[in-house]
């Protein structure tokens, strides 16, 4: 090869280089945008969504009330007359100053008691299950003598009332890791029949349950043409397979027969993944909903955000549906 025609070969190499960087630039740059699109979309999104975790949502008198776990003061509470666009209560549902503990409030669940007039808050505080009251779904709720129901630990406090009215208080023990038991109430919902204490399910050691820890945890139940239902959540929080299952019971006392159906939520979409510790309830049309958290994204589990789904149950079994699951939003005006 000439010095001539080097030059000329040199020309070309250095066009062709040029191109190719030009190319990949232009081909980076557009996955650079579609990647900051996406990440502003779901900024945008996350920025609206509900900051609740193990939520709860109580219909009463036309109006949905969303509490959940999110903050070390006490508890906070969502109103919706829609289940889509929430706006959240400036003052507080309850304070830390009119509870037992300081710290760790988590999982609250607001009933109503019609003979008495009042609502019950049963939530957890420093691992105790306690128990509070108020004339309002909004609160403020305080609990008159401050002392959990129990003195040994627990959590994920639930209530039940079966047709003979006898009321049932589901929480987990940590008897051999998280496990899931039952108690009569008196009938002022406040005290607990310790000779009641029954175990109703622990965690398997292998299958959906076990990916980490010995968990189950979260329990709602509810009856369904005599049959009993304890929708549960397994696996520690913090796993991304933190999923949903349920069992059966022709007693509210068990003995509990884990559904071959489980899990019926767990990682149901792509970039949801941490799903559980929810509460089934019923829309003001009677149709049956399951409330639940999510982790934040993929990598991130917290702040975590309430989402709900449809929920059926057809022949002796529960079913979520995960394509009607939705993010419910704030209101911020």
């Amino acid at each position: 090869m000439n010095k001539k025609q080097n030059n000329i070969y040199c020309l070309l190499l250095s066009g062709l280089l040029l191109l190719s960087c030009h190319n990949n630039q232009n081909s980076a740059n557009g996955q650079g945008n579609k990647e900051n699109i996406y990440s502003v979309a779901k900024e945008e999104e996350m920025l609206n969504a509900i900051p609740l975790a193990d939520p709860f949502i109580l219909y009463h008198d036309h109006v949905y009330y969303a509490y959940g776990t999110s903050s070390d003061k006490g508890f906070e509470v969502f109103l919706s007359d829609d289940l889509h666009e929430w706006k959240k209560h400036p003052e507080m549902l309850l304070k830390k100053e009119d509870s037992f503990g300081g710290k760790w409030f988590w999982a609250p669940e607001v009933y109503y008691n019609e003979a008495k007039g009042k609502f019950y808050l049963f939530y957890s505080a420093e691992e105790h299950i306690c128990v509070a009251t108020s004339n309002s779904p909004l609160g403020p709720f305080r609990q008159e003598i401050k002392k959990p129901m129990l003195a040994e630990k627990g959590i994920d406090s639930s209530l039940f009332i079966d047709d003979d009215g006898t009321p049932y208080l589901y929480f987990v023990r940590f008897t051999n890791g998280n496990v899931i038991w039952v108690a009569e109430l008196e009938d002022d919902w406040e005290t607990i029949k310790e000779e009641t204490l029954t175990m109703c399910i622990e965690a398997s050691t292998e299958g959906w349950e076990a990916t980490l820890g010995r968990v189950t945890e979260g329990a709602s139940v509810l009856k369904r043409d005599g049959l009993y239902y304890m929708l549960y959540s397994g696996n520690d929080f913090r796993s991304s397979d933190y999923g949903v299952g349920y069992a059966t019971s022709s007693s509210p006392r068990g003995p509990w027969q884990k559904s071959d159906k489980n899990p019926i939520l767990q990682n149901p979409q792509k970039g949801l993944t941490g799903t559980g510790h929810g509460a089934y309830f019923q829309d003001q049309e009677g149709a049956y909903k399951y409330v639940f958290h999510a982790h934040h994204d993929t990598t991130t589990v917290h702040p975590r955000f309430m989402h709900i789904a449809n929920l059926s149950i057809e022949d002796k079994a529960i079913t979520i549906d995960e394509n009607s699951i939705w993010s419910p939003k704030t209101n911020k005006e």
